[in-house]
């Protein structure tokens, strides 16, 4: 099977694409506008330098049996309203076109952040109040995606929760608080949470993200499916977790939060994901921090 991954050399689209040359055919798409080339050590298929919200890469294009959509503004923190609705939202739309024409698989990346600040734990048919414009372009897209599987394409849309990983070192500001802690601690400095690190996260590594992704990937099923650890803990467990695999114990600095749309908690109801795609995270927090840590210390 031929299957096109775009955003492949982001952190995520990376790691699945590592993950599914083993078994498919795999061709990357990026414009490495965030996305990084040390990702794609020991990748050996094709990779490809397009810009996929265009309209017309997706009549140059060859054939594939299959996409996976990474690509993807994933900054929470930008506010250009037309800038993230344009390469997230327009970019799908014309992928669906091409996938209709082809009736192909397409597996996608939706996100946590569709839900705001509802209730938890979230289901995926409840709560969808996002409170930045990244979360709105999400909700837009898994609504392209509900309207085609209505007109009969197969699509899986995955919502991510807090992922961290191999692969997101790159990502600057970007990635987990796992990393973002873990490199200040390791750089000697005081680890910064807001106030007063109560908040609870869904937190779920890497190697179970990419396992829901090839399930989705492989299934026939069709919807949204929130792909969580269905667990949830505070930053504070968390940084007591790191402090624990790294053998250090330094002062917490907590300092005010400056965003106004910050989601407090999320906690994903993966009971349909299990049902359905037959997804089970094998990673809690401790054992996944434990390996994350091995691998940036270069013990794998």
């Amino acid at each position: 099977m031929r299957v096109l991954i775009t955003g492949g050399a982001g952190f995520i689209g990376s790691r699945v694409a590592l993950e599914l040359q083993k078994e498919f055919d795999i061709t990357i798409v990026d414009d490495f506008s965030s996305g990084h080339f040390k990702n794609l050590y020991g990748f050996n298929g094709d990779v490809l330098c397009f810009d996929v919200s265009e309209r017309n890469f997706w009549q140059k294009i060859n054939d594939f049996d299959a996409i996976v959509h990474m690509a993807s503004i994933t900054d929470t923190t930008i506010l250009d309203q037309n800038l993230v609705m344009s390469k997230n939202c327009n970019g799908f739309y014309w992928l669906l076109e091409y996938a209709k024409q082809r009736q192909i698989r397409v597996v996608y990346a939706s996100s946590a952040a569709v839900y705001g600040n509802t209730e938890v734990p979230m289901v995926e048919e409840r709560g969808l109040r996002p409170e930045n414009i990244y979360g709105f372009s999400k909700l837009c897209m898994d609504r392209l995606a509900l309207k085609a599987i209505k007109e009969g394409l197969s699509v899986a849309g995955l919502r991510y929760f807090n992922v961290y990983g191999l692969g997101e070192e790159f990502k600057g500001r970007s990635a987990s608080m796992v990393f973002q802690l873990y490199k200040q601690i390791k750089e000697g400095k005081r680890p910064r949470l807001f106030k007063f690190g109560e908040q609870g996260r869904d937190f779920i590594y890497i190697k179970d993200v990419v396992n829901a992704t090839s399930l989705a990937l492989k299934s026939k099923k069709s919807g949204i499916f929130n792909v969580g650890s269905g667990e949830s803990n505070s930053f504070n467990e968390l940084i007591n977790i790191i402090f624990e695999r790294m053998g250090k114990k330094v002062e917490i600095e907590y300092i005010d939060c400056p965003y106004e749309f910050y989601q407090k908690h999320t906690l994903a109801d993966i009971t349909k994901t299990k049902q359905e795609l037959g997804f089970y995270p094998l990673f809690s927090l401790e054992s996944g921090v434990r390996d994350y840590i091995r691998a940036l210390e270069g013990n794998p």
